[in-house]
């Protein structure tokens, strides 16, 4: 199955928690936080006042709380606007 966001949407598949930290501590289920960095899968096709600046396989920094999680054939994505994506890394 192919998901094809609508309007000025984007699908974001995103990135793993860490599991260590940089000095080699491992973190706990418990205290992960939820990644703001992703890749972009799919885009829209915008909006007539708003072009998409975004593209496949760009990859995002996003707000914690952005988007809406959806599971497609075991795999996780997070379906949100691109007014909600804060930066791309080049």
């Amino acid at each position: 199955m192919t998901i094809k966001p609508l309007a000025d949407r984007v699908l974001i598949e995103a990135k793993e928690a860490e599991t260590k930290t940089a000095s080699g501590l491992y973190i706990p289920d418990t205290a992960k936080e939820k990644p703001q960095q992703g890749t972009v899968i799919a885009v829209g096709g915008g909006k007539k006042d708003e072009p998409m600046e975004l593209k496949a396989g760009d990859v995002v920094l996003y707000g914690k709380y952005a988007g809406t999680e959806v599971t497609v054939d075991g795999k996780n994505y997070l379906i949100m606007r691109q007014s909600d994506v804060v930066a791309v890394i080049k």
